[in-house]
């Protein structure tokens, strides 16, 4: 197959993202790689899996491997591990011309791109995303960081990849459930400006689930030109990016208050776009079918819409309040007038916030 490529074209760096459905496609990010110390960044459930092909593929690249595994899981994307990859760095020498590799899901991407942002002041990584979320979302666009106790991606910098290797066929090794954490992202497009987009999930919904890996190519590739033209236009989020958490408020609290452990970073998502419907059912900014139209949606996808009732909603509000949307001690959200028609909504009152959670219990 010949490989699908995005291009990222930003004011201090200009990379591709390369989509293929059989192999990590290195071929034209040679240059890149030749004659430079490598560490790859994995875990232990990924490293098993797909370690030995990608050293194998880079070795005819005149490079110097290194490889570090961490535990997986969310609950290890803290500070302690993002300090073992430093230590690691250090014990072996890397220098500013050597590079740091991902290669897993959604938190590998980050920690590494830290490890990299923060390693002698900045030195070059690429990200090799083996989880659909890490491919439509995580490894684009220049986000890194860790999580601290208090709140999840608290600690952070902006730090673009060098490059973006996809090899769709990862996803076959992906449980179901990871899979389907990754298309609350995937969905959470549409819900943004893309109603078109809601439309080819619906007509292609029996190829995804079924794992069609030239459907899943395309859905790839519309998702990163997607989140690549949004960067484009604003890196830092400073503006219309902001738009890309639509639902994210709610899940990172809903994280936090859960310790990583009971939802998916996409189960939380998708719930959390549930939130943000009723939210502005609630302030009669929408239609009152909304929410159920996007749950609607959430659940052709067999996404779970409804929060635990164990969990307090009070605590969660609280927890909001260190979002980094938050401006001036004033609640920032990522609202929808409809499906399609996302918008930023200001000094959101949090008694309204509160019964937004408390109705999708």
């Amino acid at each position: 197959m010949t490989s699908k490529i995005v291009n990222v074209d930003l004011s201090n760096n200009n990379y591709d993202i390369i989509i293929n459905n059989d192999y990590f496609d290195f071929e034209s990010i040679k240059s890149k790689l030749a004659n430079r110390k490598i560490a790859i960044i994995s875990n232990d459930t990924v490293a098993p899996l797909y370690l030995d092909s990608l050293t194998s593929n880079l070795s005819q690249y005149n490079t110097d491997l290194f490889s570090h595994i961490l535990p997986d899981g969310e609950q290890y994307k803290n500070q302690a591990s993002w300090l073992s990859i430093l230590d690691f760095l250090a014990e072996n020498n890397f220098n500013r011309n050597d590079l740091l590799i991902s290669l897993g899901g959604g938190v590998i991407c980050d920690i590494t791109g830290f490890a990299a942002a923060s390693w002698m002041r900045g030195i070059d990584f690429i990200q090799v995303p083996t989880s659909l979320l890490a491919q439509v979302d995580a490894s684009v666009g220049g986000k890194t960081g860790v999580n601290h106790p208090k709140g999840k991606n608290l600690i952070g910098a902006f730090h673009q990849p060098q490059a973006v290797i996809i090899n769709t066929s990862t996803i076959k090794t992906l449980p179901a459930r990871e899979f389907k954490s990754g298309l609350g992202e995937v969905i959470k497009y549409g819900f943004i400006n893309q109603p078109q987009f809601i439309s080819w999930l619906d007509e292609n919904s029996s190829l995804i689930n079924n794992h069609d890996l030239h459907t899943i190519s395309e859905l790839i590739a519309f998702c990163c030109r997607f989140k690549t033209e949004v960067v484009q236009k604003d890196e830092k989020e400073s503006g219309i990016r902001a738009l890309l958490n639509l639902g994210h408020t709610f899940a990172h609290a809903i994280e936090t208050y859960t310790s990583y452990e009971v939802y998916t970073h996409g189960e939380a998502v998708a719930i959390g776009m549930v939130m943000a419907a009723e939210l502005t059912v609630l302030l009669e900014i929408s239609h009152p079918h909304l929410r159920l139209d996007v749950e609607k949606h959430l659940q052709d996808f067999q996404l779970e819409t409804k929060l635990s009732k164990e969990v307090d909603a009070k605590q969660l509000v609280k927890l909001m309040r260190l979002d980094k949307k938050v401006t001036n001690n004033s609640h920032r959200l990522i609202l929808m007038k409809s499906m399609g028609n996302a918008f930023i909504h200001s000094n959101v009152c949090e008694k309204n916030i509160l019964q937004a959670i408390i109705n999708c219990q």
